[in-house]
């Protein structure tokens, strides 16, 4: 496909894939990229980073940053996630990576679904990212810039082992988050880490957006706080919650 845009004279075509969408932890990472013409069948290890070992991934990383025409890799915090959603701001990071090309493409290929407003004719491609070569650039870009922010993270919140599971969910990453509940880099607008947060009694550091999900089961955690306090009142020595953050109220 990429050949194909480029013989017809519809390039440069530049690929967008993002990285850290399924996380509950950590910021959302989406790459552009643009390769020379030729370098598709040159950079022989170039798949999609997730079928990639981390040396691999290192590899053909560095092999895209000396090599691609242009690329532009954008880092979204978990705190623009929260106050926005995560399908909202995976299409406005890939906007964003795009516009940050210093290469206007001619073309747009997207791994999976369509994204409107980019400044060049686009088109979604199922499994883009191991079927053409510029996606699957822009996946191992983003893939490795999250994974090293993610290991950085685990330096400052050692409890959730960001170094191995890089923010997913994992039983580990749940373990810990019903133990120590949810930090800062934490999604609070994820439902697993809003029914942490009011388990132990936090309110979100920032503004966040709830999904239906995420509010239906942190009503249930706020009330079922509410059954424990009202039954221990004497010990709780007349603690209360709030009903919108289940935070802990002297």
């Amino acid at each position: 496909m990429l050949s194909v845009l480029d013989r017809r004279g519809l390039g440069p075509v530049a690929g967008v894939d993002e990285a850290g969408r399924g996380a509950c932890a950590g910021p959302l990472v989406v790459a552009a990229c643009v390769l020379k013409p030729g370098d598709a069948a040159r950079l022989t290890e170039l798949t999609d980073s997730k079928l990639l070992t981390a040396r691999a991934r290192d590899r053909v990383y560095d092999r895209v940053i000396a090599r691609a025409l242009d690329y532009s890799i954008v880092v979204i915090p978990a705190a623009e996630v929260d106050l926005l959603g995560i399908h909202v701001m995976n299409i406005e990071g890939m906007r964003r990576a795009v516009a940050g090309l210093r290469t206007r493409p001619g073309y747009v290929l997207t791994d999976g679904f369509k994204v409107p407003g980019l400044p060049a004719p686009s088109l979604a491609v199922v499994k883009g990212d191991r079927s053409v070569a510029c996606v699957a650039a822009a996946s191992v870009l983003a893939k490795v810039t999250r994974d090293r922010i993610m290991f950085d993270l685990h330096g400052e919140h050692p409890m959730y082992g960001f170094d191995v599971h890089k923010g997913y969910t994992t039983t580990e990453h749940g373990a810990a988050l019903t133990e120590y509940g949810p930090s800062a880099v934490h999604r609070w607008s994820y439902t697993n880490v809003a029914t942490a947060a009011a388990a132990h009694g936090r309110r979100a550091p920032h503004k966040v957006m709830l999904t239906v999900a995420a509010l239906g089961q942190l009503e249930a955690s706020v009330r079922a706080l509410d059954e424990v306090v009202s039954q221990n009142e004497g010990s709780a020595a007349g603690s209360r919650l709030s009903s919108r953050g289940g935070a802990r109220i002297p």
